[in-house]
This record gives structure tokens, C-alpha cells and sequence, in this order.
């Protein structure tokens, strides 16, 4: 098994330290979409997608004007997983599973970019985006981006599965047993974390479990306040979503020799993981 983290989406939102708590306040923040791309012996696996291509090529495309003025997302659409897929070499068909942390346009953006893929989701996020019963929901989660009708895989809540003491949903359909879905609901209704056994060692993409590499340290949880007032905002259980820190705090005390945890947008996070500048 083979892993690259790659950046799907760069942001530059107004905040400077506010926002990303790197050096600099009269700035803007610098925000990433954490994409992992695995090769394995079932084909390709994402776990995300970023944006898409055809967004990133003309913006906003089908995503929200508001947001696209307020995260000010990059328009490149070389960084988009289609893309950086085509440039290892790989065809979109290769791409044979993408697995989700969540729904939220920055996610799933890039699932019509692989149209073959079976989509692996928890069903209670499912079912909550394609409902899209609210304002806030149509905006977060947006139609277009699975208009084509992907192959849904859809899971639920596992029967006392456990993972260092987490929650679990294991078999997942078409793939291993070193690829599991880790409930972490808050932010949405159905957020989880998705773990990787890369034989070295598990991987934990926490998507918007939490937003900064301070929210985890076991030791003095920190965040920075535009960060955390935007969490506040983002969050559909303030509730499970400050206990999920808690139990991912305690997953770095006492297995972070054993677990890499990351989320989504942290540059600083990517950086330490691919050792480049991003």
C-alpha cells in the first residue's frame, strides 16, 4: 500500500494567525483540503476529494458565491485530485473507491470527477445532504456534486465495533479490513473520521473534527479564535462535537505511536506529513 496526502484546494480566507495560528495577522489564512490518495491491490482509494475541476476552473462554479468570497478558495485547477491523479500517471477509471469524512462542498467536490468510483458514506450524513431540508443545508451540501448518480455504499452505526477504544464501522464494501470508518458527528450530523492501516502504522483523516493541530494536543488544547468562533458556527452538535476532541485527544496520548491523526484543512499538518510546502 502506497499513500500520498495531497493538498485537493488551497484557501486563502482573511485572519492571518486569527484564523490558522501560523506567524502573521495582517495576512491572509492559509487553509488546505487534505485529500488521501492510496494505492492499493483494489484499485485506488480517495478518502475526500477536494474540489472539483470544473469549479476550480471557473469559480464559483456550483458552489456558493457567499463562500467562495468568504474562504476565497484558490482558483487552480491543477490541485484538484483528478488532476494530481493524471499526473502520478492513473486514469479517473483507476480511481476505484472514494471513502468520505462528510459531505460539505469541500469534500465532495470532486466526486463527479470519478464517476466510476463506489462512494463509501455513513448514512446518517447520507441522508441528511441529499435531504437537503434546510438553507443551510442546500448550501453546505451541494447536488451537483453527485447529480450523476454515484454507486453509494452507505453504512450504519457498527454492532460494538471498537478501534483503540473508539467507535467503529469496519467492512466496508470492496475493501479490506485496513479501512475503517470512526464515528466523530458535530460538525455534521453524520462526520466521521476514516483510519488506514498502512502497515507502518494507522492513519486517522479527522476531517472537520477539528480545524487546528492545537485542538488535539493532549497536553494544552489551544485554538485560535477566528478558528474556533468559526467551528461554533459550522457545528450541528456543539455537544459531540467538543466530546469527539476529547476522545481524539486521548487517541494521540495514548496511541500516538501507533496513530497519525491529521484533519482537513491544517497546512501545517500537510506540511509535516509530505514534507513540502504547501
Amino acid at each position: 500500500m502506497r499513500v500520498h496526502h495531497l493538498n485537493c484546494g488551497s484557501m486563502r480566507p482573511p485572519g492571518g494567525k486569527l484564523l490558522d495560528g501560523e506567524p502573521g495577522l495582517f495576512r491572509m489564512a492559509n487553509m488546505v483540503c487534505h485529500v488521501l490518495l492510496i494505492e492499493s491491490e483494489q484499485g485506488l482509494v480517495l478518502v475526500d476529494t477536494g474540489f472539483g475541476e470544473t469549479d476550480l476552473a471557473r469559480l464559483p462554479g456550483s458552489l456558493p458565491r457567499e463562500f467562495v468570497h468568504l474562504v476565497r478558495p484558490l482558483a487552480d485547477p491543477s490541485t484538484s485530485a483528478i488532476r494530481q491523479v493524471e499526473a502520478l500517471g492513473h486514469k479517473a477509471s483507476d480511481v476505484r473507491h472514494i471513502i468520505l469524512t462528510h459531505m460539505d462542498l469541500d469534500h465532495a467536490g470532486g466526486l463527479r470527477d470519478f464517476q466510476s468510483a463506489t462512494v463509501h458514506v455513513y448514512e446518517p450524513e447520507h441522508t441528511v445532504a441529499t435531504a437537503q431540508a434546510t438553507v443551510r443545508e442546500r448550501q453546505r451540501f451541494r447536488a451537483a456534486q453527485w447529480a450523476h448518480g454515484p454507486k453509494w455504499e452507505l453504512y450504519q452505526a457498527g454492532g460494538g465495533d471498537e478501534w483503540f477504544g473508539m467507535r467503529a464501522v469496519r467492512g466496508l464494501v470492496g475493501l479490506p479490513e485496513d479501512f475503517l470508518l470512526v464515528p466523530l458527528e458535530g460538525h455534521t450530523r453524520g462526520h466521521v473520521g476514516v483510519a488506514v492501516d498502512t502497515g507502518s502504522g494507522w492513519l486517522l483523516h479527522a476531517g472537520d473534527a477539528y480545524f487546528n493541530r492545537g485542538e488535539i494536543d493532549p497536553v494544552n488544547p489551544n485554538c485560535p479564535p477566528l478558528m474556533s468562533a468559526f467551528e461554533k458556527i459550522m457545528q450541528v452538535d456543539g455537544k459531540a462535537r467538543v466530546a469527539n476532541q476529547a476522545r481524539l485527544r486521548d487517541l494521540v496520548r495514548d496511541h500516538g505511536d501507533e496513530v497519525t491523526v491529521f484533519s482537513a484543512h491544517d497546512a501545517v499538518e500537510l506540511r509535516r506529513l509530505t514534507g513540502s510546502v504547501v
